[in-house]
């Protein structure tokens, strides 16, 4: 496990495990998120292949997200390990909703500079309406890649429950 993709849908907890691994192991940790979103007005980075080609470039690293489209392919292939948080909506959606909420209420500064509005929360692109509508779309993109012969090298690490995740996080 030198090159980590920690894959989920929204709110799974995919940042606080890739944290958590990259402390453990000493891996360099990149939030996909944060490369992405670069700029005032939820602006995207128009240089993110290059950002990303030259992170995973290097030996080992932790990356947490499936990966936006045009990096998808990208860190699949160079990832040695998978860990995907496969977890069902009645856990994601507590845990995207209070995420949100606080991220509103304390006016967290986010990607870029932006932050969660009110307003922003009656936006189909809102993390509540996007972990709840994209949410199978998700978990079958990340089932079709895991079982792609183009990814049968990778150790894939699928766990169901947030106690699993624990007890495998625990071992490590």
């Amino acid at each position: 496990m030198e090159r980590i993709l920690v894959a989920g849908v929204t709110g799974a907890g995919k940042s606080t495990l890739a944290h958590s691994v990259s402390s453990r192991l000493g891996l360099p940790y990149h939030e996909m998120d944060a490369l992405y979103f670069n700029g005032p007005g939820w602006a995207t980075n128009s240089q993110l292949t290059e950002d990303v080609s030259r992170l995973t470039a290097e030996p080992r690293w932790i990356i947490d997200s499936l990966g936006y489209p045009e990096v998808r392919d990208l860190l699949w292939d160079r990832a040695d390990t998978v860990i995907w948080l496969d977890y069902s909506k009645r856990v994601i959606m507590p845990r995207v909703l209070r995420r949100s909420f606080r991220r509103t209420v304390t006016r967290e500064v986010l990607f870029g500079g932006n932050r969660e509005t009110w307003t922003g929360w009656l936006s189909r692109e809102h993390p509540a309406w996007w972990a709840w509508s994209q949410h199978g779309a998700r978990r079958r993109e990340v089932e079709h890649r895991v079982h792609d012969p183009r990814f049968a090298p990778l150790d894939t690490l699928r766990f169901g429950h947030p106690n699993d995740t624990a007890a495998w996080l625990a071992s490590l």
